[in-house]
This record gives C-alpha cells, sequence and structure tokens, in this order.
C-alpha cells in the first residue's frame, strides 16, 4: 500500500478516537473517548494541571499507545498507518526534547529531512523568522528554556504536516514572545488540522471547539 505524499501538498485528513482510553497502572487518565476531527478545525483540550491533557495528546500524536479503543488517522483515500502516523503531525511541548547535540543550523537541517517546511522555506530564512539569526551556530544545549520553546513552536508551525498539536504553548515564554504566539498560531494553514492543550484561555481563544478532558474519567 502507497502513502500519498503529504509533503507536496496539504491532503484532506480526518482524526478518529474512538472510546479512547490510557491508564497507567490502575489510575486511568481518560477513557471512553469519542471524537472526531478534520482538517481546518481548531480543537482546544482543556483542565486543570495534571488532569491528563498531555498524556491525551501525546496518545493522539502517537508517542503513547493507547489502552483501549482504537486511534485512526485517514486520509481521503485510506486510513494511515501506525508507524507512519508521526509524519503526519507536528508537536510543540515543553517536555519535549531537542537533540542538545547539534547547533540550530544542524537541528533544523535534520528536521527537515523528516518534515519540510511550508513553501520551500530554506534553514537560514526559517531561523531569521524566528528571530536566532545571532544564534544560528549554537548548540540547543546552551539556549534558554525560552529559546527552545519559541524554537519547537516555529518547527510546528512551519512545517508541512496535515496536524499540529501545540501543548501549553506560551510555557516559559515571556510577555514578547506570547504575544508572538498569538499572532502565528492564527496564520497556520486553514487545511491544517490544530489542536491545543492549555489551561490559559488566551492560548486557545480561537479555537471553535472545546473538550474538557476532565469529563473522561
Amino acid at each position: 500500500m502507497t502513502i500519498p505524499d503529504l509533503f507536496s501538498s496539504l491532503i484532506p485528513m480526518q482524526l478518529i478516537l474512538e472510546q479512547l482510553g490510557k491508564r497507567f497502572i490502575r489510575e486511568w487518565i481518560f477513557r471512553r473517548l469519542s471524537l472526531e476531527l478534520s482538517s481546518g478545525q481548531r480543537m482546544a483540550i482543556t483542565g486543570p494541571n495534571g488532569s491528563g491533557k498531555s498524556t491525551l495528546l501525546q496518545v493522539v500524536a502517537g508517542a503513547l499507545a493507547a489502552s483501549e479503543g482504537k486511534l485512526t488517522y485517514r486520509n481521503e483515500n485510506q486510513d494511515i498507518p501506525a508507524d507512519d502516523v508521526f509524519r503526519q503531525v507536528a508537536i510543540a511541548a515543553p517536555y519535549l526534547e531537542l537533540i542538545e547535540e547539534f547547533t540550530l543550523t544542524e537541528l533544523v537541517d535534520f528536521h527537515q529531512k523528516f518534515k519540510p517546511f511550508k513553501n520551500n522555506l530554506q534553514t537560514a530564512e526559517f531561523i531569521e523568522r524566528l528571530d536566532l539569526k545571532a544564534s544560528s551556530d549554537k548548540f540547543i544545549r546552551n539556549f534558554s528554556s525560552g529559546m527552545k520553546q519559541r524554537l519547537k513552536l516555529g518547527l510546528a508551525f512551519h512545517s508541512q504536516v496535515p496536524v499540529v498539536i501545540l501543548d501549553e504553548p506560551t510555557s516559559n515564554l515571556d510577555a514578547r514572545n506570547s504575544e508572538w504566539y498569538y499572532r502565528e498560531v492564527q496564520k497556520l494553514d486553514d487545511s491544517q488540522l490544530v489542536i491545543i492543550g492549555s489551561n490559559v484561555p488566551a492560548e486557545y481563544s480561537f479555537c471553535e471547539k472545546r473538550l474538557d478532558i476532565q469529563a473522561y474519567k
């Protein structure tokens, strides 16, 4: 079975959760969650800290396996195999690690081998757009937490993928960079499905759909 080239142009995508649940040892983080999302929609996953938002987003991104139920990524022709889901998703979260042994330029070049940027954006131009040109040859391990978060968000914003997942997006950002996030997130392509996990209303104010994770305990 051949998977269409989703990098040349973004094709319609559906995300289907059927009675999905995740358990750690004996504790259910969430369960019996059914939901259908499609390209162009903006969904906010809400709830207080520790309620399971990040766990759900990691399951949706394919980083964690569900304990029950079914998760399906489907394009207009066929289901996407589980091993290929990571190619369809860009995720930015404060707990995700960057490769700290790389310089900024090396990291961006490496990222583009798996998830090229939209509109053939080149590495140097991407770095300039993030206002990080002075740090092009700086090792990621020497970046501040705010610089790392800005970089993660920038990679998610510019990657040519049908699904963008943002978890606590303004975490570690100062007021200036938070304003940058609010501007950039609303520039995402109308063809992309955007999912945001947050308990800060300003981070997801533009989302037309909301899901309270506490309703699925």
